[in-house]
């Protein structure tokens, strides 16, 4: 009894044995035949399509050599033009340069007349030159009257910008617009080609002296003069271009200080010292 129960066990019990007896013989094959750790396969569902494997690659890849190599020659034939395109328009529409001088006849052959430009990538073009503003006054003290050298307002300028993470606006702009006002509203003969010449003269020679009212000369400015020292800035190294970088001045005539040209501070002592000088 205890040899029928160990089997009647180890076969899961009584109930057991007429379920495997009863299975067909050809089941029973089949069950022996796969082995106990390995799953049977479930066939594709209709979502998920088995891939078909005849189909190497898309695209270039899926074509054959000869074409592939037509399609590769072609698509560099093709971003070789449009490199050239975008070169040849940016030389174009670019200001004067050394490649533009050189070969500006190959530039207009590609450019005219299908694919013309009317506009211009700078406008204006970007400053070539180095332009310095310098002013001297005429002071007059008790040993009579003198004139100061030459002070150069831009170098002052540039050294409050120098070095600085944050440089002050009126450092970077003030001086350099006041002269570009002053010299787009005169023609060569600093005479005023407009209304805004004689607001543009008021404007500098208030620059001027705000800037001169932080020195003391030990006596008072009455007149002043401007001029500017305007350079080319030189070619690089490897330009066959010859440019001159000796200074040209633009020099101004003298400007008698008034009241209206000085700091606020400055023009009520300005104007009490007149009104005692008056008085005796």
């Amino acid at each position: 009894m205890d040899s029928d129960h160990d089997r009647s066990s180890a076969g899961g019990g009584k109930g057991a044995w007429p379920q495997a007896l009863n299975r067909s013989a050809e089941a029973r094959e089949t069950s022996e035949a796969i082995p106990p750790d390995h799953a049977v396969p479930t066939p594709p569902t209709p979502s998920s399509p088995v891939p078909d494997p005849s189909v190497t690659g898309r695209g270039i890849a899926g074509l054959s050599t000869p074409y592939q190599v037509v399609a590769a020659l072609a698509l560099s034939l093709i971003g070789l033009l449009a490199c050239t395109q975008v070169a040849m328009v940016f030389l174009h529409v670019a200001p004067s340069n050394t490649l533009t001088k050189e070969h500006g006849k190959t530039v207009d052959r590609w450019i005219y007349p299908e694919f013309e430009q009317n506009w211009k990538l700078f406008a204006p073009n970007p400053l070539q030159q180095n332009v310095a503003v310098h002013v001297r006054a005429e002071v007059v003290d008790a040993d009579g009257r003198r004139t100061t050298r030459w002070m150069n307002l831009t170098h002052e300028d540039a050294k409050g910008i120098r070095g600085n993470l944050f440089p002050s606006h009126v450092d970077q702009n003030e001086l350099r617009r006041g002269w570009d006002f002053y010299v787009n509203s005169h023609d060569s003969e600093n005479r005023p080609n407009g209304l805004r010449g004689d607001l543009s003269e008021r404007y500098v020679r208030r620059i001027a002296m705000l800037r001169l009212s932080e020195r003391d000369y030990g006596g008072t400015i009455e007149r002043i003069q401007l001029r500017s020292a305007t350079s080319s800035i030189a070619p690089p190294p490897w330009s066959t271009e010859k440019i001159s970088t000796r200074p040209a001045y633009r020099v101004l005539p003298w400007w008698t200080v008034t009241p209206d040209d000085l700091p606020e501070d400055a023009a009520a002592q300005y104007r009490d010292a007149a009104r005692a000088e008056a008085n005796q």
